[in-house]
Protein backbone atom coordinates (compact mmCIF):
# COMPACT_ATOMS: atom_id res chain seq x y z
CA UNK A 1 0.00 0.00 0.00
CA UNK A 2 1.61 3.93 -0.15
CA UNK A 3 3.66 4.49 1.91
CA UNK A 4 3.55 7.59 4.65
CA UNK A 5 1.32 8.41 7.24
CA UNK A 6 -2.32 9.82 6.30
CA UNK A 7 -4.63 12.08 8.52
CA UNK A 8 -6.98 10.39 10.30
CA UNK A 9 -10.56 12.46 10.11
CA UNK A 10 -13.94 10.80 10.19
CA UNK A 11 -15.54 10.73 6.87
CA UNK A 12 -17.42 13.96 5.80
CA UNK A 13 -18.65 15.51 8.48
CA UNK A 14 -21.77 16.44 9.71
CA UNK A 15 -23.63 15.13 12.69
CA UNK A 16 -26.55 15.97 14.09
CA UNK A 17 -29.86 14.31 15.74
CA UNK A 18 -32.29 16.72 13.64
CA UNK A 19 -30.32 17.90 10.80
CA UNK A 20 -32.23 21.26 9.42
CA UNK A 21 -33.56 22.08 12.92
CA UNK A 22 -32.46 24.42 15.37
CA UNK A 23 -30.04 21.83 17.17
CA UNK A 24 -26.41 23.01 16.87
CA UNK A 25 -24.53 20.76 14.85
CA UNK A 26 -21.46 18.51 15.59
CA UNK A 27 -18.33 18.62 13.34
CA UNK A 28 -15.54 16.78 13.73
CA UNK A 29 -12.09 18.80 13.92
CA UNK A 30 -10.56 20.12 10.94
CA UNK A 31 -7.38 18.87 9.37
CA UNK A 32 -4.40 20.94 9.80
CA UNK A 33 -4.78 22.23 6.44
CA UNK A 34 -2.28 25.81 7.56
CA UNK A 35 0.57 23.45 7.60
CA UNK A 36 0.63 22.70 3.65
CA UNK A 37 3.56 23.66 2.15
CA UNK A 38 3.94 24.09 -2.18
CA UNK A 39 5.84 20.46 -1.88
CA UNK A 40 4.49 17.25 -2.12
CA UNK A 41 3.22 15.20 0.53
CA UNK A 42 1.71 11.53 0.19
CA UNK A 43 0.83 11.65 3.64
CA UNK A 44 -1.60 14.22 3.22
CA UNK A 45 -5.49 12.91 2.47
CA UNK A 46 -5.59 12.78 -0.98
CA UNK A 47 -7.00 16.16 -2.23
CA UNK A 48 -4.72 17.83 0.07
CA UNK A 49 -1.73 16.10 -1.47
CA UNK A 50 -2.54 16.33 -4.75
CA UNK A 51 -2.58 19.85 -4.83
CA UNK A 52 1.04 20.36 -5.43
CA UNK A 53 0.92 18.17 -8.57
CA UNK A 54 -2.09 20.76 -9.92
CA UNK A 55 -1.02 23.34 -12.44
CA UNK A 56 -2.53 26.79 -11.19
CA UNK A 57 -4.32 27.74 -14.38
CA UNK A 58 -6.58 24.79 -14.03
CA UNK A 59 -10.00 25.88 -12.24
CA UNK A 60 -11.75 22.18 -11.55
CA UNK A 61 -10.69 19.29 -9.60
CA UNK A 62 -11.85 15.84 -9.10
CA UNK A 63 -10.11 13.34 -6.78
CA UNK A 64 -11.50 9.95 -5.96
CA UNK A 65 -9.36 7.94 -3.05
CA UNK A 66 -9.77 4.27 -4.08
CA UNK A 67 -8.07 3.14 -0.75
CA UNK A 68 -10.79 5.01 1.26
CA UNK A 69 -13.94 3.11 -0.93
CA UNK A 70 -11.80 0.14 -0.68
CA UNK A 71 -12.30 0.40 3.42
CA UNK A 72 -15.88 2.12 3.31
CA UNK A 73 -17.17 -0.28 0.56
CA UNK A 74 -15.57 -3.47 2.70
CA UNK A 75 -12.60 -4.48 0.47
CA UNK A 76 -10.17 -3.27 2.85
CA UNK A 77 -7.83 -5.96 2.37
CA UNK A 78 -8.12 -5.88 -1.66
CA UNK A 79 -5.03 -5.88 -3.34
CA UNK A 80 -3.83 -7.10 -6.56
CA UNK A 81 -3.37 -10.71 -5.53
CA UNK A 82 -7.15 -11.10 -4.45
CA UNK A 83 -8.77 -13.36 -6.29
CA UNK A 84 -10.43 -11.60 -9.41
CA UNK A 85 -13.99 -12.69 -8.13
CA UNK A 86 -13.13 -10.29 -5.32
CA UNK A 87 -11.58 -7.79 -7.31
CA UNK A 88 -14.24 -7.72 -10.00
CA UNK A 89 -17.06 -7.41 -7.68
CA UNK A 90 -15.24 -4.47 -6.09
CA UNK A 91 -15.35 -2.45 -9.03
CA UNK A 92 -18.87 -3.37 -9.58
CA UNK A 93 -19.67 -1.52 -6.32
CA UNK A 94 -17.41 1.19 -7.22
CA UNK A 95 -20.10 2.09 -10.21
CA UNK A 96 -23.23 2.37 -7.87
CA UNK A 97 -20.72 4.50 -5.34
CA UNK A 98 -19.86 7.73 -4.03
CA UNK A 99 -17.11 8.36 -6.40
CA UNK A 100 -15.87 10.75 -9.45
CA UNK A 101 -14.23 8.24 -11.35
CA UNK A 102 -14.52 4.95 -11.92
CA UNK A 103 -10.30 4.21 -12.77
CA UNK A 104 -8.82 5.73 -15.31
CA UNK A 105 -6.36 2.34 -15.68
CA UNK A 106 -9.37 -0.13 -15.79
CA UNK A 107 -9.91 0.24 -19.88
CA UNK A 108 -6.41 -0.66 -19.93
CA UNK A 109 -6.15 -3.86 -17.89
CA UNK A 110 -6.42 -6.50 -20.13
CA UNK A 111 -3.64 -4.71 -22.03
CA UNK A 112 -1.48 -3.88 -18.49
CA UNK A 113 -1.43 -7.61 -17.42
CA UNK A 114 1.47 -8.45 -18.57
CA UNK A 115 3.53 -5.27 -17.17
CA UNK A 116 2.20 -6.89 -13.69
CA UNK A 117 -0.25 -3.85 -12.57
CA UNK A 118 -3.38 -1.99 -12.98
CA UNK A 119 -5.94 -0.08 -11.22
CA UNK A 120 -6.22 -2.61 -7.80
CA UNK A 121 -2.25 -0.64 -7.75
CA UNK A 122 -4.04 2.68 -7.77
CA UNK A 123 -4.29 4.69 -3.67
CA UNK A 124 -6.12 7.71 -5.43
CA UNK A 125 -6.28 9.59 -8.93
CA UNK A 126 -7.29 13.37 -9.68
CA UNK A 127 -8.09 14.47 -13.23
CA UNK A 128 -8.24 18.31 -12.96
CA UNK A 129 -9.46 21.01 -16.19
CA UNK A 130 -10.83 23.74 -17.25
CA UNK A 131 -7.64 26.28 -17.85
CA UNK A 132 -5.50 23.12 -17.83
CA UNK A 133 -6.17 19.70 -18.36
CA UNK A 134 -4.23 16.40 -17.23
CA UNK A 135 -4.46 13.53 -14.12
CA UNK A 136 -2.94 12.16 -11.83
CA UNK A 137 -2.18 8.91 -10.46
CA UNK A 138 -0.90 7.69 -7.07
CA UNK A 139 0.36 4.34 -6.68
CA UNK A 140 0.98 1.83 -3.90
CA UNK A 141 4.51 1.05 -2.46
CA UNK A 142 4.96 -2.52 -3.28
CA UNK A 143 4.54 -1.67 -7.39
CA UNK A 144 7.19 -2.50 -9.56
CA UNK A 145 8.41 0.97 -10.76
CA UNK A 146 10.39 -0.65 -13.91
CA UNK A 147 7.33 -2.27 -14.98
CA UNK A 148 5.40 0.94 -14.73
CA UNK A 149 8.16 2.46 -17.01
CA UNK A 150 7.83 0.07 -19.45
CA UNK A 151 4.37 0.44 -19.98
CA UNK A 152 4.70 4.48 -20.52
CA UNK A 153 7.52 3.41 -22.74
CA UNK A 154 5.67 1.22 -24.50
CA UNK A 155 2.38 3.95 -24.39
CA UNK A 156 -0.51 1.29 -23.14
CA UNK A 157 -3.28 2.53 -23.14
CA UNK A 158 -3.69 6.49 -21.28
CA UNK A 159 -0.08 6.03 -20.18
CA UNK A 160 0.83 7.06 -23.41
CA UNK A 161 2.34 10.38 -22.95
CA UNK A 162 2.56 10.00 -19.30
CA UNK A 163 5.49 10.78 -16.78
CA UNK A 164 6.70 8.41 -13.41
CA UNK A 165 7.90 10.30 -10.36
CA UNK A 166 9.72 7.27 -8.65
CA UNK A 167 10.04 9.13 -5.50
CA UNK A 168 6.76 10.29 -5.13
CA UNK A 169 5.17 7.08 -6.57
CA UNK A 170 2.75 8.79 -8.75
CA UNK A 171 2.03 9.21 -12.70
CA UNK A 172 1.33 12.68 -14.11
CA UNK A 173 0.06 12.94 -17.33
CA UNK A 174 2.16 15.84 -18.24
CA UNK A 175 5.26 18.00 -16.30
CA UNK A 176 3.71 18.84 -13.17
CA UNK A 177 3.81 22.37 -12.20
CA UNK A 178 6.75 24.19 -9.64
CA UNK A 179 5.91 25.33 -6.60
CA UNK A 180 4.41 28.94 -6.48
CA UNK A 181 2.66 27.53 -9.93
CA UNK A 182 0.53 24.50 -8.38
CA UNK A 183 -3.10 25.09 -6.27
CA UNK A 184 -1.23 24.10 -3.08
CA UNK A 185 0.17 28.05 -3.31
CA UNK A 186 -3.54 29.44 -3.58
CA UNK A 187 -4.60 30.29 -0.22
CA UNK A 188 -8.59 30.71 -1.30
CA UNK A 189 -7.93 26.68 -2.17
CA UNK A 190 -6.34 25.07 0.74
CA UNK A 191 -9.20 25.59 3.29
CA UNK A 192 -11.36 23.72 0.75
CA UNK A 193 -9.51 20.32 0.96
CA UNK A 194 -8.54 17.67 3.47
CA UNK A 195 -11.39 15.88 4.85
CA UNK A 196 -10.56 12.19 4.74
CA UNK A 197 -13.29 11.35 1.85
CA UNK A 198 -14.28 8.98 -0.97
CA UNK A 199 -14.24 11.58 -3.65
CA UNK A 200 -13.38 15.07 -3.48
CA UNK A 201 -15.24 17.89 -5.92
CA UNK A 202 -13.24 21.26 -5.98
CA UNK A 203 -14.11 24.15 -7.95
CA UNK A 204 -12.51 27.94 -8.10
CA UNK A 205 -15.33 29.57 -9.20
CA UNK A 206 -19.05 30.01 -8.41
CA UNK A 207 -21.80 28.82 -10.87
CA UNK A 208 -23.56 30.88 -13.25
CA UNK A 209 -27.51 30.60 -12.49
CA UNK A 210 -28.51 29.29 -15.50
CA UNK A 211 -25.65 26.67 -15.27
CA UNK A 212 -27.57 25.52 -12.13
CA UNK A 213 -30.88 25.56 -13.18
CA UNK A 214 -31.32 25.97 -16.60
CA UNK A 215 -30.85 28.29 -19.65
CA UNK A 216 -33.31 31.38 -19.28
CA UNK A 217 -33.98 30.36 -15.74
CA UNK A 218 -33.05 33.46 -13.89
CA UNK A 219 -34.86 35.68 -16.28
CA UNK A 220 -38.11 34.02 -15.24
CA UNK A 221 -37.53 34.42 -11.79
CA UNK A 222 -40.30 35.02 -9.27
CA UNK A 223 -39.97 37.86 -6.61
CA UNK A 224 -39.23 34.76 -3.52
CA UNK A 225 -36.57 33.30 -5.65
CA UNK A 226 -34.95 36.50 -6.79
CA UNK A 227 -34.99 37.98 -3.02
CA UNK A 228 -33.16 34.77 -1.92
CA UNK A 229 -30.44 35.24 -4.87
CA UNK A 230 -29.94 38.93 -3.80
CA UNK A 231 -29.64 38.14 0.05
CA UNK A 232 -26.35 36.04 -1.20
CA UNK A 233 -22.65 36.84 -0.67
CA UNK A 234 -20.12 36.57 -3.47
CA UNK A 235 -18.27 33.11 -3.69
CA UNK A 236 -15.25 32.59 -4.99
CA UNK A 237 -15.27 28.42 -4.82
CA UNK A 238 -16.37 25.58 -3.27
CA UNK A 239 -15.52 21.77 -2.57
CA UNK A 240 -17.84 18.63 -2.46
CA UNK A 241 -16.20 15.85 -0.41
CA UNK A 242 -18.74 12.66 -0.79
CA UNK A 243 -18.18 10.21 2.05
CA UNK A 244 -19.76 6.61 2.42
CA UNK A 245 -23.34 8.06 3.71
CA UNK A 246 -22.35 11.88 4.60
CA UNK A 247 -21.93 15.01 2.42
CA UNK A 248 -19.74 17.93 3.53
CA UNK A 249 -19.61 21.05 1.15
CA UNK A 250 -17.03 24.23 2.25
CA UNK A 251 -17.90 27.12 0.58
CA UNK A 252 -14.34 29.10 2.36
CA UNK A 253 -14.65 30.33 6.13
CA UNK A 254 -17.08 32.45 7.95
CA UNK A 255 -19.79 32.30 5.40
CA UNK A 256 -22.89 34.60 6.70
CA UNK A 257 -24.70 33.39 3.89
CA UNK A 258 -24.23 29.54 5.11
CA UNK A 259 -28.05 29.23 5.82
CA UNK A 260 -29.35 31.49 2.51
CA UNK A 261 -27.03 29.17 0.14
CA UNK A 262 -28.08 25.89 2.47
CA UNK A 263 -32.19 26.76 1.46
CA UNK A 264 -32.02 27.43 -2.17
CA UNK A 265 -32.28 24.13 -3.37
CA UNK A 266 -36.25 25.13 -1.94
CA UNK A 267 -37.25 27.77 -3.02
CA UNK A 268 -35.04 28.11 -6.88
CA UNK A 269 -36.79 26.70 -10.24
CA UNK A 270 -36.47 22.24 -9.86
CA UNK A 271 -33.31 20.43 -11.40
CA UNK A 272 -32.96 17.05 -12.85
CA UNK A 273 -32.28 14.85 -10.41
CA UNK A 274 -33.67 16.48 -7.73
CA UNK A 275 -31.41 17.84 -5.97
CA UNK A 276 -32.81 16.14 -2.76
CA UNK A 277 -32.18 12.95 -4.94
CA UNK A 278 -28.91 12.74 -3.75
CA UNK A 279 -28.61 15.77 -1.02
CA UNK A 280 -31.16 15.43 1.75
CA UNK A 281 -31.58 16.61 5.65
CA UNK A 282 -29.22 19.66 4.84
CA UNK A 283 -27.30 21.25 7.99
CA UNK A 284 -25.27 24.42 8.01
CA UNK A 285 -22.26 26.35 10.56
CA UNK A 286 -21.42 30.01 9.18
CA UNK A 287 -18.44 30.00 11.28
CA UNK A 288 -16.39 27.44 9.02
CA UNK A 289 -18.37 28.05 5.95
CA UNK A 290 -19.56 24.34 5.86
CA UNK A 291 -22.69 22.91 4.68
CA UNK A 292 -23.74 19.05 5.55
CA UNK A 293 -26.01 16.45 3.69
CA UNK A 294 -27.10 12.83 4.47
CA UNK A 295 -26.18 11.18 0.57
CA UNK A 296 -29.55 9.83 -0.13
CA UNK A 297 -28.61 8.37 -3.69
CA UNK A 298 -24.52 8.40 -4.34
CA UNK A 299 -25.58 7.85 -8.14
CA UNK A 300 -27.77 10.91 -8.25
CA UNK A 301 -25.52 13.22 -6.01
CA UNK A 302 -22.46 12.37 -8.86
CA UNK A 303 -24.87 13.54 -11.61
CA UNK A 304 -25.63 16.52 -9.43
CA UNK A 305 -21.60 17.11 -9.19
CA UNK A 306 -20.60 16.63 -12.98
CA UNK A 307 -24.15 18.41 -14.27
CA UNK A 308 -22.90 21.16 -12.10
CA UNK A 309 -26.32 21.45 -10.61
CA UNK A 310 -25.44 22.67 -7.24
CA UNK A 311 -28.31 25.32 -5.94
CA UNK A 312 -25.56 26.09 -2.87
CA UNK A 313 -22.96 26.82 -5.38
CA UNK A 314 -25.01 29.65 -7.23
CA UNK A 315 -23.24 33.19 -8.18
CA UNK A 316 -24.59 36.15 -6.11
CA UNK A 317 -26.41 38.59 -8.00
CA UNK A 318 -23.44 41.31 -6.71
Amino acid sequence: MRSGVRWVVPVAALLAAGCSGPDEPFYPPDPDVAALSTDYDPSLEASAAVLALVPAEATTLEVTDFDQLRLTLGFGALDRTSPPGDRARFWRTVARAATLSQGLLRPAEPDLKSYGFGADDVAWEATYGAGADGWVIALHDDVLLGEVQRAIDDRVGPLAGAQLDVERLVITSGTPPEGEDSWAALEEVVPLVGQEANATYVERACLPFDTVFGAGMEAQLAEAPRLALDALDPLTGYSVALGADLVTVRLGEARNDAFDRLRLSEVMPAIRPEFGAGFTRGVADPSTGRLGYDLQRPTAAVELIADRHLPFAVCSTD
